[in-house]
């Protein structure tokens, strides 16, 4: 299994240095290299927290209510439920950074694993959103992260059904053979 993969619409890097595999459960440990003005949107999970390092450049957290900017070495940890997103604040330089997840989460592994796949494969829309919707919920819950916002919100219950069908179809195991192995 690679160790490094790279997402080729954004040049997103992510290297897995610890897995929950190779810890027993006890923690993910990411290395992450993020374009210019790259990030995610606003989420939370229920079953692990992250601890978010600064290495180089300054690493933007998005909070609810709040931003943070951490310098190379300063830490924030989320918390389980608390609502958050990373973002690089720079229009010119990439940063890199460190994501600790504890309790380790083979599922979140795996999702960014096959997302990046999907995108390797032109199988994503060009803000890497898999094409297959049913896919893109499915993924959201194999890696335990609720999205926020209202059009997430109104979608949900239609995601709900379309990542089952997914699952009945046997498409989630398709997508870890292919890309987790």
């Amino acid at each position: 299994m690679k160790k490094t993969i790279i997402n080729p619409l954004f040049k997103d890097q992510v290297t897995f240095t610890n897995t929950s595999e190779e810890t027993n459960g006890e923690l993910t440990e990411l290395d992450l290299v993020l374009s210019p003005k790259g990030g995610n949107p606003m989420h939370h999970h229920t079953s692990f927290e992250e601890k978010f390092t600064a290495v180089a450049g300054e690493l933007g957290l998005k909070l609810k209510g709040k931003t943070l900017l951490l310098k190379p070495g300063e830490s924030y940890t989320v918390k389980p439920l608390e609502a958050h997103g990373f973002f690089n604040p720079s229009e010119e330089n990439e940063i890199k950074f460190n994501i600790k997840i504890t309790p380790g989460h083979t599922g979140f592994e795996n999702s960014l694993r096959i997302m990046y796949g999907l995108a390797q494969d032109g199988l994503t829309d060009k803000n890497g959103i898999p094409k297959n919707l049913g896919v893109a919920f499915w993924l959201g819950e194999l890696n335990d992260s609720k999205v926020h916002g209202i059009v997430f919100k109104i979608l949900q219950p239609l995601g709900n059904i379309l990542a089952k069908k997914v699952k009945n179809k046997g498409i989630d195991k398709e997508l870890i053979h292919k890309y987790c192995r």
